[in-house]
């Protein structure tokens, strides 16, 4: 097969149609993963991205220029309370063109659990064994050396260790790193092995056809078949719907637009009075912060953001039926000027003392391994717009807590001389606070800036149309060639960074899918 091609907003014409085997909506890396597996068994596959193709020749290492490129709704985007920011990509590579780059394969008690709690086959640790190690060739994946350590990660490790707590060098997709410390402005040399720079250019070469500015809006529906797609084109200078609109004709249709898109694009096809469990059941890995300040400068923008993690705390404990502690990763954090200026507590002269010392401001984040029984859900009105709720239940805040206080703990171990809340109100600590003094906090939305990075769910997998959105093929419950392969099967969050697992259920998802052509 010849090689693909890309195209973009300028090249469209109205009412124009295109005959494919396979279109794939998304191109991060449940899609891009998708098509590349398709591509290398001779399938013909439009890839479909509604945000733009920007090459890394056009990244510029500026904070506010890239996200307007990369990032979705500017990094602005938050839950219906204004609680949590929404962080997804927009652009041709989705979110992997702005992740950290951590790379775990899915423990295999978290594959277990899936099966053994929602029945779901075809994905135990056996079935996707012989996808870790392609993965990490195709990635370049290995753990972080200690040319990848800047002082906050290296205050971090040791302070971890110190405290006795199990943590171990990230792995990381790269390649020829150059240490600016920009991943989360995408990466202007390339070194980060994002969809952008691996899956998609190879799926290209094998004849994938790469459709950006072009967002998918109707499937087209024959009885319990899908027949195609209606999208419609994107003015990529104003990110507005234009009049051009652009018809796919395929043997199949495999939804990949990530953890918040694919639900709500089946929620706009009008497919929840047959689905009742879409949108429903979504984990988001809400992730509090702490900022602190050191002596010495950090300079914690500089480098790769995690280069050690704690998974001491991966999975929470309970105590006769009551949570005790844990469920979160535990990393050291990494933020640009703009935004850590954005989410460093106080105002006026009290802001203005931060930033003067902003060399030597550090700090800790930490992902929130959602609890079951306190998900949030999707919704979506008549008019299509998306509406995303995530609830703080009470286990959920005992959570923060104990993730908040062990932040303290560890900064203060490391040589803070003050710790800072992230918030609005100015709340600093020059020693370690009683547990009880957190615990009293009463985590109300949009009190504490935290960042949703990871979502899953909102189309479950599972056995039961009442309570899952796909059956263990992915395909969607009641449909044959409609698939979906992205995070939003997942039935609850991964505990660890779930690129890996996405890219490992989009190439199991391909065999599926070649079963229908």
């Amino acid at each position: 097969m010849k090689s693909g091609i890309y195209r973009d907003y300028k090249s469209y014409a109205k009412n124009e149609t295109i005959l494919v085997d396979v279109v794939v909506i998304g191109s991060g890396c449940g899609g891009s993963t998708m098509a590349y597996e398709l591509s290398k068994k001779g399938i013909k596959v439009a890839l479909i991205e509604q945000g733009g193709n920007y090459h890394t020749g056009t990244f510029d290492n500026h904070e506010l220029n890239m996200g307007g490129k990369v990032s979705a709704e500017r990094n602005f985007h938050t839950t219906a309370d204004g609680g949590i920011n929404l962080v997804y990509g927009n652009n041709l590579g989705g979110a992997s063109v702005h992740y950290w780059a951590d790379s775990y394969r899915t423990p295999d008690d978290r594959l277990l659990l899936w099966n053994r709690k929602y029945g779901i086959e075809n994905h135990l640790p056996e079935d996707l064994h012989s996808y870790w190690p392609e993965l990490e060739a195709d990635l370049h994946v290995t753990p972080a050396g200690e040319e990848s350590f800047n002082p906050m990660n290296r205050l971090f490790r040791s302070a971890s260790q110190r405290l006795g707590w199990e943590g171990h060098s990230v792995p990381q997709a790269r390649k020829n790193c150059q240490k600016s410390g920009h991943c989360m402005q995408g990466c202007m040399f390339g070194a980060k092995q994002s969809q952008l720079v691996t899956h998609i250019p190879r799926a290209v070469q094998l004849g994938t056809d790469v459709y950006t500015d072009l967002r998918a809006e109707k499937l087209v529906m024959k009885g319990q078949k899908v027949a195609g797609l209606e999208a419609v084109v994107i003015d990529r200078r104003t990110l507005r719907p234009t009049a051009t609109k652009v018809i796919f004709q395929s043997k199949a249709v495999c939804v990949s637009a990530g953890g918040f898109g694919s639900s709500t694009f089946l929620l706009r096809n009008g497919l929840k009075k047959r689905l009742p469990a879409l949108g429903e059941y979504l984990a988001i890995n809400p992730s509090p912060m702490v900022h602190a300040l050191y002596e010495e400068p950090i300079i914690q923008w500089r480098n790769i953001p995690a280069a050690y993690g704690v998974e001491d705390f991966r999975l929470a404990r309970y105590q006769n039926g009551k949570y005790k502690e844990g469920g979160y990763m535990l990393m050291p954090n990494q933020l640009q000027p703009a935004t850590l200026a954005a989410l460093v507590p106080s105002f006026g002269k009290d802001h203005y003392s931060y930033m003067k010392q902003m060399e030597h401001l550090g700090g800790t984040i930490g992902w929130i391994d959602d609890v079951d029984g306190e998900l949030g859900s999707i919704e979506v009105d008549l008019f299509g717009k998306r509406k995303i709720n995530y609830p703080f239940g009470k286990v959920t805040k005992q959570i923060f807590s104990d993730l908040t206080y062990k932040q303290m703990k560890l900064n203060f171990e490391a040589g803070a001389k003050e710790v800072l809340l992230a918030g609005m109100k100015l709340r600093k600590f020059s020693k370690l606070p009683k547990k009880e003094e957190i615990d009293s906090l009463a985590w109300r939305p949009a009190e504490f800036p935290m960042a949703a990075p990871h979502p899953a769910g909102g189309c479950r997998m599972g056995k039961s149309i009442e309570n899952s959105v796909v059956n263990s093929r992915h395909q969607v419950h009641g449909f044959e060639n409609l698939f979906v392969a992205d995070s939003s099967v997942f039935p609850t969050g991964v505990s660890v960074d779930p690129s890996f697992t996405i890219m490992a259920f989009s190439k199991k998802a391909s065999e599926f899918v070649m079963d229908v052509m």
